[in-house]
């Protein structure tokens, strides 16, 4: 991946893992905009961005994306979207439908047509498979490790944190496979695979820009 060109860098985690940070980090010092689930989830809900209203966006302006995202504001500033805090009771994706996902795509196709960027999740290892400018990662870290971060960050017990990590894991595992088809550890979807054991999220965040040169 060149990164003196437009590029797109997509970042599948493993809940626990810190690859959200990473690539909120890797953003910053990359002077791109980062996307996770929880911003492409608002932008549909808050903008009714079905995929019959981008249809109409697109066919009035090639390019919808920069002006809608000029409209609405959007940038570096939304990543801290309220819709990410993690939920014992129900995963964002368990809520996608077929017509969700076709909105989903539109976006990421979207975002990714028209500007650098870092997405994560939303299967933008797969819808963008086709970008020729493109740097797909995969972090993961041992259950120990995933299971001490939500720990942590969500201040449950161990119990209650890895019975939510199993969830998680079996909940995107049965997405990724509807959508594409695939695994989402099957390791030839990424050009970097990266485990976060005994690693900061700043470590491994410079080790992917010392990595792009």
């Amino acid at each position: 991946m060149n990164r003196n060109e437009k590029f797109v860098i997509t970042i599948n985690r493993e809940l626990g893992s810190g690859g959200r940070t990473v690539g909120e980090k890797l953003a910053k010092k990359l002077g791109v905009p980062f996307y996770d689930k929880a911003l492409i989830k608002a932008m549909e809900e808050k903008y009714n961005l079905s995929v019959e209203e981008i249809e109409r966006l697109k066919g009035r302006n090639h390019s919808w994306w920069a002006d809608f995202k000029r409209v609405v504001n959007i940038g570096q500033g939304m990543t801290n979207s309220p819709y990410y805090k993690l939920s014992t009771e129900v995963e964002p994706d368990l809520l996608t439908t077929d017509e969700m996902f076709k909105a989903e795509k539109e976006i990421l196709k979207g975002i990714a047509e028209e500007e650098s960027c870092i997405i994560a999740g939303r299967l933008g290892f797969f819808v963008l498979k086709d970008v020729p400018n493109r740097l797909s990662i995969l972090i993961q870290a041992s259950m120990e490790h995933r299971i001490e971060r939500v720990m942590r960050k969500q201040g449950l017990s161990r119990e209650e944190a890895e019975k939510v990590i199993k969830k998680v894991d079996k909940m995107r595992e049965n997405y990724v496979n509807k959508y594409t088809g695939t695994s989402r550890y099957d390791t030839r979807n990424y050009h970097l695979v990266i485990s976060m054991d005994g690693k900061s999220e700043d470590e491994v965040a410079d080790l992917i820009f010392s990595y792009l040169g």
